[in-house]
């Protein structure tokens, strides 16, 4: 099968890396011909899709679209280019529309009846101000006091002010058709000093009962929103209970790849057939004994290796696989000897999580030794004291 993949960023290196190991035969469409999934493809096509007829002529032999952007009036484009060729799109735009904004998807929250940080001004603070359409992490900021927080007030209708809450962070993909909902395997997301994810870890170590709470819960909302597709849910866990702080009705990246090596389970091939074959999907079948995975990000520059959110896998070019790199079981990277600045994807898996931590710390040695590198840095969210009792 020939899938078409617009956008080249990090959702592109996802979509391409899975696509591949799905068997599929990958074309990649992006306006700069250095970005990152440029190097994941079959076939690289230099493209601004700014009509729906060039887009069209563009992507006709593709057996379906997926796109793997944020932009509205690309993906209006590529819309319009499904309604023309018939080409199955991999997008549900009424989910989407809801999903791109943290405020409109904090309403859904509320009117569902499920939990989700507390607003301020209920909360105390510290607070945690979020751009309304920002993808991720993007210009998220912690704020102590009112003070600080007088500009983000004044524009509310921009931001989601919420209680900063300090739990970690688990994901859950959800999929399907309405009525027929299924669900990936939990993962434990954890951040760099900015709050960009660095690391994933599959599985997530969640107990039965805080799983199954997880997964009740996004196929409420993937009901909720007449989901068509995929989508991936975010919470954090709040004492215990799991508190709901995103969703996006488009391909994650990061987590599928993680999901992939712990499951086998590959969500970009379920996505794609969900268009492909409509109709009923099949759940997929998550092993008993899912294998210890560890995915992160790291960059090699000036005698240093920092592991860092993902933000830095998208400035270094195009990117290539490398399997038994440094003694990691594969890795997404810009490396090329010889090169002393550099960022690689590090994936890992073990029988059990100890043993992929012994191998990721011998990794680490290997590339020490082999650039030269003297420091290891792995920076953390700034914590807070304060009293959670005041923000409930």
């Amino acid at each position: 099968m020939l899938v078409a993949i617009i956008g080249g960023k990090l959702q592109g290196a996802e979509a391409a890396y899975l696509a591949r190991k799905a068997g599929w035969d990958v074309l990649l469409a992006d306006r700069y011909a250095d970005a990152p999934a440029s190097g994941l493809c079959d076939r690289f096509i230099p493209f601004n899709a700014v009509s729906a007829k060039e887009t069209s002529r563009i992507l006709g032999q593709a057996d379906l679209i997926l796109p793997a952007l944020e932009n509205r009036d690309t993906l209006s484009i590529l819309k319009k280019c499904a309604d023309i060729t018939g080409i199955p799109l991999a997008f549900d735009a009424d989910a989407y529309a809801v999903t791109a904004s943290k405020i409109r998807s904090d309403r859904l929250f509320t009117r569902l009846n499920l939990p989700a940080p507390a607003v301020w001004p209920v909360c105390g603070f510290p607070v945690i101000v979020k751009p309304d359409r920002a993808s991720g992490s993007r210009d998220v900021r912690v704020i102590p006091d009112k003070k600080a927080l007088l500009p983000y007030i004044e524009n509310e209708t921009r931001y989601v002010i919420q209680e900063f809450l300090q739990g970690p962070s688990y994901s859950l993909e959800v999929f399907g058709f309405p009525g027929h909902y299924n669900v990936g395997q939990v993962t434990k997301l954890e951040t760099d000093a900015g709050f960009d994810c660095k690391r994933v870890l599959a599985p997530a170590g969640l107990n039965r009962k805080l799983v199954r709470e997880f997964e009740r819960m996004s196929v409420i909302i993937a009901e909720a929103l007449s989901l068509k597709g995929l989508a991936d849910v975010e919470v954090i866990l709040d004492g215990d209970v799991l508190k709901l702080l995103e969703i996006d009705a488009r391909l994650p990246s990061q987590t599928p790849t993680a999901v992939y090596w712990s499951t086998g389970v590959n969500l970009v091939k379920i996505w794609g057939e969900l268009f492909v074959s409509p109709g009923i999907g099949t759940a997929p079948i998550l092993p008993e004994k899912p294998r210890a995975v560890i995915y992160e990000h790291i960059r090699v520059s000036g005698g240093r290796i920092e592991v860092a959110g993902e933000h830095i896998m998208s400035g270094s070019g195009p990117l290539c696989v490398r399997s038994g790199f440094f003694g990691a079981d594969e890795a997404v990277t810009s490396y090329k000897p010889g090169r002393d600045n550099w960022v690689a994807t590090l994936i890992f898996s073990e029988k059990n999580m100890a043993d992929a931590h012994i191998r990721k710390a011998e990794t680490i040695s290997a590339i020490m030794r082999h650039c030269g590198c003297d420091r290891y840095t792995d920076p953390v969210p700034e914590t807070f004291d304060y009293d959670p009792s005041k923000n409930r």
